[in-house]
């Protein structure tokens, strides 16, 4: 397994002052949001992730969890068991991305809304 360092963000020279930019770049990523939503609620194992998100592929998972643990949004706690037991939660850190996580959802409802009163087929 590669070490954590692997996984953090590569910011880009030219954009690395935008506050939006870095917090896009955190966020970014297919399945990030909707494992931050999933994690809102409280600790979750990797079963439980992959249950409540069967879209997603487990190597996907995996990555973009260590992803979000690299920058220290999540944390990830390994119990000494057999089989081992690891548990994913928001950090302290990673919680204060809870408001930001909330408006998304808040604009993207908005924005479902009113696609679906245009009739735009594509959704």
């Amino acid at each position: 397994m590669k070490p954590i360092s692997e996984y953090r963000q590569r910011f880009d020279k030219v954009r690395q002052n935008c506050p939006v930019r870095a917090t896009l770049d955190v966020i970014r990523g297919r399945w990030k949001p909707l494992i931050l939503r999933e994690l809102r609620d409280g600790t979750r194992r990797f079963t439980d992730l992959q249950a409540a998100l069967p879209e997603v592929a487990a190597q996907t998972l995996t990555v973009q969890l260590r992803q979000l643990e690299a920058d220290e949004i999540i944390t990830r706690t390994i119990y000494p068991e057999i089989p081992a037991r690891v548990e994913y939660e928001l950090s302290k850190y990673g919680r204060t991305l809870s408001k930001v996580m909330e408006e998304l959802e808040a604009w993207g409802e908005g924005y479902l809304e009113r696609q679906q009163r245009r009739g735009d087929s594509k959704l």
